[in-house]
């Protein structure tokens, strides 16, 4: 979907990196406009995804990504067996609530990334069998995989809402442009 996203100014390139990071947010947040919770919890094909499962997996992600690179905890960090939860809502789970905490993540993620000496500053990788032993990647390669991971999932959110009543994602950004609900 094509959408005009600014720098903050020429030569910013930390604004730059973060408004796409926010572009394709918006992206995957107007896919559940206009709809229940039961219509965005749907599976319109033979993908176990889910709009409101996608929301909350992007959420998670970023958040994982975030506390990696603050070397923190993450409190939401998930096991093998709650891997599949982070793909539909559960039990007290809502939209709302959902994007609430996506906020929070993204607004936290903006404060880090702005505090940063450089976006040459890197943070290890955990290990697993899909990182390289001991690898680290700075600030800049996390913003540019928050682009990469949420526009992945807000191209799936695209086909996921036009499968369920037609609508595309220049209808859905006319709907937020009127206030879309």
């Amino acid at each position: 979907m094509v959408t005009h996203v600014p720098a903050e100014a020429h030569g910013d390139e930390r604004g730059a990196l973060l408004s796409f990071v926010e572009a394709q947010r918006g992206a995957l947040r107007r896919s559940v406009l206009g709809l229940t919770e039961e219509q965005a919890a749907s599976r319109p094909s033979a993908s176990a995804l889910s709009l409101s499962g996608l929301l909350k997996h992007v959420a998670e992600m970023e958040l994982n990504w975030l506390r990696m690179a603050q070397r923190r905890p993450n409190e939401r960090a998930r096991t093998q067996e709650t891997w599949g939860d982070s793909f539909r809502l559960v039990e007290g789970e809502t939209i709302p609530g959902t994007l609430a905490f996506w906020k929070e993540v993204a607004e936290e993620t903006e404060e880090f990334i702005r505090a940063v000496p450089s976006l040459n500053d890197t943070f290890p990788l955990p290990d697993a069998p899909w990182f390289p032993k001991d690898g680290t990647v700075s600030m800049r390669w996390l913003l540019v995989h928050l682009v990469e991971e949420t526009g992945r999932h807000a191209g799936h959110a695209d086909i996921v809402r036009e499968s369920l009543d037609g609508r595309t994602a220049f209808e859905l950004v006319a709907l937020e442009g009127q206030g879309g609900s």
